[in-house]
């Protein structure tokens, strides 16, 4: 099974026609779901209204603390004593959709920035895996902000899980 792929340039390209190219090639190959990893630019609202809750993102936080840039480097310097990362949809604003998941990293007396990074690294390798797993199976819904598996309740309705 071959799998198609394309090189779409950013840099020195107007947002709106390099997403045009992007959202082009996404709709020609069928994809439905969408995963970013280092992809250092906002999506506009019509990117992201093309693929509602069907767009991930990786961040190396516990958002919503520390969005942005050098999230681990942010985490350190305000002296927390767990880190980690989250998987979430992205929606228009910065590190901000329903959270899928988060996996939490100790931080250690002896770590620095970079040392915290790598165990980080390591937990966004199994965390972006699984909530990929999750959001592919289709098997959930987005109640306000949050990600709930299909079928659970609510509290105070009848059969709570």
């Amino acid at each position: 099974m071959a799998i198609n792929n394309a090189v779409h340039i950013s840099k020195g390209r107007a947002r709106a026609e390099q997403e045009a190219d992007v959202l082009r090639t996404l709709r020609a190959n069928h994809v439905d779901l969408v995963c970013l990893a280092g992809y250092m630019r906002l999506l506009s609202p019509e990117f992201v209204a093309a693929f509602p809750h069907r767009i991930l993102n990786i961040h190396p936080s516990l958002l919503p603390a520390f969005p942005g840039l050098d999230a681990q480097q942010q985490a350190f310097d305000y002296g927390v004593k767990v880190a980690g990362c989250t998987v979430h949809f992205v929606d228009d604003e910065l590190d901000h959709g329903a959270i899928v998941l988060q996996r939490a990293v100790p931080v250690l007396e002896t770590d620095d920035a970079h040392a915290l990074a790598d165990r980080i690294l390591a937990e966004e390798h199994i965390a972006y895996t699984e909530a990929i797993d999750r959001v592919a199976s289709g098997d959930y819904e987005i109640r306000g902000r949050r990600y709930v598996k299909a079928g659970t309740r609510g509290p105070g309705e009848q059969g709570n899980k």
